[in-house]
């Protein structure tokens, strides 16, 4: 008859770390679900505020505020100079749509795109949320040619 080499005190000891090791990714948070991204944010800088809202099967966000969207006097908002569009210059930045076509798998939102009135370029953007933050990644071709911001829900 052959014994183990493990004592029965070893083999419980590596059951239970076995079972700990699972269960990590739970102790982390859970899946967020396809909601989880509605509502107001702010980024952690203070320099941006977004309302984040579904429609349909996406969601996209309208921009509440933006350092780089509002004159000196941080109340006027300015006008869409440099869209593009020409028929859309003249237009407020206060509430426009920044950010659409997200939609909802694998975890996380991605497929949409995100418009930078400052530059009046639109890149691709996805976003996951993590550990409470909602992590918004602007890129250009593949993800990992991008930014990522991180925001925090604003407090009503």
């Amino acid at each position: 008859m052959q014994t183990s080499p493990l004592s029965r005190r070893s083999a419980v000891f590596v059951l239970l770390a076995s079972l700990n090791v699972g269960l990590m990714p739970m102790a982390h948070g859970e899946t967020p679900t396809p909601d989880a991204i509605v509502g107001v944010w702010e980024a952690d800088d203070g320099t941006v505020k977004l309302d984040m809202f579904k429609a349909g099967a996406e969601f996209h966000a309208r921009m509440l505020y933006g350092n780089e969207i509002v004159e000196a006097d941080n109340v006027t908002f300015k006008k869409d100079a440099k869209n593009p569009d020409t028929a859309l210059r003249s237009r407020s930045l206060k509430n426009i749509v920044v950010i659409t076509g997200l939609r909802w798998g694998d975890g996380e939102w991605s497929g949409g795109s995100i418009y930078d009135a400052s530059s009046g370029r639109t890149y691709s953007c996805k976003v996951t949320v993590k550990d409470g933050k909602m992590l918004l990644r602007g890129y250009v071709g593949l993800p990992a040619m991008g930014q990522t911001r991180a925001f925090h829900r604003a407090r009503a």
